[in-house]
């Protein structure tokens, strides 16, 4: 099965905790803090296959997970860091955030790493809170969570060289003749359900061809396989237009299909483009092969897929154009979502529920999981942090008063003025 998008949720492993001990040993006077510092958690990361041609494997991985980093240790020794938990993914691969409101980045090379979801930070250990006012610190931090997020996860086959046309033209039988790709080949009607890629060399050159599915009228407005393939052949620079002599009017087809491409993207007929008249083994393809040489401004090449006949003829055309074909730049802007004037997220934000004064905010969730509430010390250094924020400012101005219920997250506090 041929899988080209698809949604899957992503974890970033936690980072481990610090540890808040102290040194006990017999002849060390003033022994002093000795936790050490959690470890990294690990990231998920995309890394490019060029053997792999579709994201089936991630049909059943719909739930991709790092490992934790290891918590710190006494003696000052930090927590190991964890491995990072790496997915093999086709050439061609496209990252977005799942509104597709982002693009977090994209894969075009063998062994291209691409991070979808960092790691947590490590939590510190009592040593390094270590100071001259506080040198015995009686508390650590907990590790940061790390990234979670829903991605959508999309291909576009990443050739140079794109096949086109009505189903049942040669298309599979012209890809499987030139190159290592075996697509099904039937003897009756019958249409390619997912691109095949095939590497061709000729000489000391080389390129990839791709047989696309084939298109029907009206495809751009979801008829027939709709435009679910048409975004495969965004990426190809030269298309070889294979037509059919012995249907009733090749011309047509030529018309009807590059209209559907100009209906998907315009920019589409501005690529070079070779018409691959096939069948030319058949009776009474003559007459056609002379009509399209007259209606028709592309290089046209006649051959025989079946017989294999005149092939090298029509490679080496594609070599010619290859050399001259302009790269293809994507399109695609690192942010599609339109900008607003929305200014970034405060630290903390204050709403007031009956009479439960809520905070919330990005950099309050940060602090908030880094403290241990378990140790005293820890939870004063947070109620300075607070202070250091203006949350007790804030709070006054919302009217909140002397043993008013404050909640933050999970916790519940009583304001104290």
């Amino acid at each position: 099965m041929f899988v080209d998008e698809i949604v899957v949720e992503v974890y970033g492993g936690k980072g481990g905790n610090g540890v808040a001990v102290f040194r006990h040993e017999k002849y060390v006077e003033f022994g002093g803090p000795w936790g050490g510092n959690g470890g990294r958690g690990g990231s998920v990361i995309f890394v490019g296959d060029e053997g792999k041609h579709t994201l089936m494997d991630l049909r059943y991985k719909r739930h991709i997970k790092a490992h934790a980093g290891v918590n710190g240790k006494t003696k000052g020794m930090h927590g190991a860091n964890a491995e990072h938990t790496y997915v093999r993914v086709p050439l061609g691969t496209i990252v977005y955030t799942e509104d597709k409101s982002l693009k977090i980045g994209e894969i075009t090379e063998h062994n291209q790493e691409l991070v979808v979801a960092h790691g947590g930070k490590g939590g510190r250990g009592n040593m390094a809170f270590a100071t001259h006012k506080n040198p015995a610190p009686n508390f650590a931090e907990n590790g940061d969570p790390g990234v979670q997020r829903k991605i959508l996860v999309e291909l576009k086959v990443l050739a140079d060289i794109g096949l086109i046309g009505y189903p049942s033209v040669g298309k599979s039988t012209l890809i499987s003749v030139v190159s290592n790709a075996r697509p099904k080949i039937a003897e009756y009607p019958f249409t390619t359900l997912q691109p095949n890629l095939g590497m061709v060399s000729i000489g000391e050159s080389s390129f990839v061809l791709a047989d696309l599915p084939g298109l029907i009228e009206n495809a751009h407005q979801g008829l027939g396989l709709g435009i679910r393939f048409l975004k495969h052949i965004e990426r190809c620079k030269v298309f070889l237009h294979v037509l059919d002599l012995t249907r009733e009017n090749p011309y047509e087809d030529f018309v009807k299909i590059n209209h559907e491409l100009e209906m998907y993207n315009e920019t589409l007929l501005e690529r070079p483009q070779i018409v691959v008249a096939n069948k030319i083994d058949m009776p009474d393809t003559e007459e056609k092969l002379e009509y399209l040489r007259k209606h028709i401004e592309v290089p046209i090449i006649a051959i025989s897929a079946l017989e294999k006949r005149d092939i090298d003829q029509l490679l080496y055309k594609i070599i010619e154009l290859l050399k001259s074909a302009p790269v293809i730049k994507d399109e695609t802007p690192d942010y599609i979502k339109n900008y607003t004037f929305e200014e970034d997220e405060p630290d903390f934000i204050i709403t007031k529920v009956d009479d439960v004064f809520e905070l919330t905010g990005r950099k309050l969730k940060l602090i908030f999981d880094r403290t241990d509430f378990t140790k005293d010390e820890a939870v004063r250094r947070f109620a300075r942090q607070l202070r250091s924020m203006g949350v007790d400012e804030a709070l006054r101005n919302k009217g909140a008063k002397n043993k008013d219920t404050i909640r933050i997250f999970d916790f519940e506090f009583e304001f104290i003025e």
